[in-house]
């Protein structure tokens, strides 16, 4: 039954997240048509069957069954559907084939802009309404690195300070990896290691393991806190330890990250002893940890009691330029990825995902961060799905807008029997690569 909840919640949140793109994306060719005096047939969200809509003057808005996209039926165009019966009939005044190249331009491009200006509009209401929390870099003294862990296989070790990424130094840890400088075109982080500057390339072929487990949080440079929870008769409280101590060392080992004591006591299947420091006085306790590796104790820390937080409020100008500049950001990060997938530098398998994929990611984000991870994770895929859309491929806004940069050039429109044939092999080329895509998520997540 919790799987059933689970399933829905995804879809749910998924299903909200792509009607909110697809209605802004088709809203953007709709208001450029008619500013150009088009007649706009039908305002779909889905595609066919129509399964529920109204007519309002020469508009069908409407609803279809299939849930992934949606579509602007603009008079006089050859779109999705393939429909050339008026090709016979000399062209109407509200007609898109009427009109010139630079309207046409204008309604093919609106889609994708209006796409990029909702990202920028969810990040500067963010912004705006939530400001920002970031960590002074400076304030993290040093990092912990378990053994074989993917930071340990670049060559990061215990005790590290953070210094900067690519060659730059970053004021705030968050800078370290966000998405352009992750996807730069050579990606390096510099350490300050036993007092002297060091330089750690991260190879390509590691970007893939990044992406999937991650590579350093701010718990990897938390220092060993109190226990918070001591659960009622599980190894810890049996042998005595109690909320408020704090461990400093395991079978003898100093610890000094709460990372590194979580590590040591998962790792551990035999008995071990803990010191803990309760008031000033040291106190060793033998324990067995439990079937699943564990002592029963918790911990809750709070990064601002060990790292220096600052927090930004803007106002609404300072929140629209924040709002650019973390579109600029998603989209350099993006086109980055895609840069190095085509380049064979990152496994297409493991980046490219489908509709499953961007459910699961859609749910984590939101049960991560709320409304506020929801609508970050909306705006990262409103970029996304304005930068697939431009691709130069029938049958998307960037193959009209490619028949169109020829109409422009050439003053010749390119013949409808050409187009036609375009459009169908443009269409066979996505459901082909949709496919490719949905059993590529179902074999990593079930395979």
């Amino acid at each position: 039954m919790e799987w059933i909840v689970s399933l829905l919640s995804t879809l749910g949140i998924f299903a909200a997240a792509l009607l909110i793109l697809v209605f802004f994306h088709e809203l953007g060719h709709f208001l450029a048509a008619k500013l150009f005096g088009m007649r706009v047939e039908r305002f779909s969200l889905g595609f066919p069957p129509r399964i529920w809509g109204f007519q309002k003057g020469e508009t069908d808005y409407c609803i279809g069954a299939t849930p992934l996209g949606g579509y602007v039926k603009i008079s006089g165009m050859i779109d999705e559907s393939m429909d050339d019966d008026y090709l016979d009939e000399e062209p109407k005044p509200w007609e898109y084939r009427s009109k010139p190249v630079w309207q046409r331009i204008i309604v093919i491009t609106a889609g994708v802009i209006f796409n990029m200006i909702l990202a920028v509009a969810i990040y500067a209401g963010l912004a705006f309404s939530n400001g920002e929390t970031k960590v002074k870099l400076d304030s993290v003294d040093s990092i912990y690195v378990a053994e074989n862990s993917l930071a340990a296989q670049m060559g990061f070790q215990s005790g590290d300070k953070l210094v900067g990424v690519n060659g730059e130094e970053v004021p705030y840890f968050q800078d370290l990896f966000s998405p352009n400088k992750m996807m730069a075109s050579s990606l390096s982080y510099t350490v300050m290691r036993n007092g002297e500057q060091v330089t750690i390339p991260v190879a390509d072929s590691l970007l893939d393991d990044i992406g999937q487990q991650g590579l350093i949080t701010l718990n990897n440079a938390m220092p060993s806190v109190p226990i918070t929870q001591v659960q009622s008769g599980e190894p810890a409280d049996r042998a005595g330890i109690q909320q408020g101590d704090l461990i400093t060392a395991i079978n003898g080992e100093k610890v000094g990250y709460l990372q590194e004591l979580i590590s040591r006591i998962t790792s551990s299947s035999d008995s071990i002893t803990v010191t803990v420091n309760r008031d000033g006085v040291s106190h060793n306790y033998k324990l067995m940890p439990n079937e699943n590796n564990k002592l029963g104790i918790g911990f809750n820390p709070n990064p601002e009691e060990y790292f220096v937080v600052e927090r930004f409020k803007y106002g609404l100008f300072e929140s629209m330029n924040l709002g650019i500049k973390r579109t600029n950001q998603t989209v350099s990060g993006i086109i980055g990825g895609f840069s190095k997938m085509f380049a064979g530098d990152i496994s297409v398998r493991d980046n490219l995902g489908g509709p499953v994929a961007i459910a699961n990611v859609t749910k984590q984000a939101t049960d991560a961060g709320g409304f506020v991870g929801f609508w970050n994770i909306t705006a990262f895929l409103s970029v996304t799905l304005a930068i697939m859309n431009i691709l130069p491929i029938p049958v998307l806004d960037g193959g009209h807008l490619m028949f169109l940069i020829y109409e422009g050039i050439t003053r010749r429109e390119p013949s409808p029997k050409v187009r036609m044939a375009l459009q169908q092999i443009g269409f066979l080329l996505i459901i082909a690569l949709f496919i490719f895509v949905t059993f590529n998520d179902i074999l990593r997540q079930f395979g």
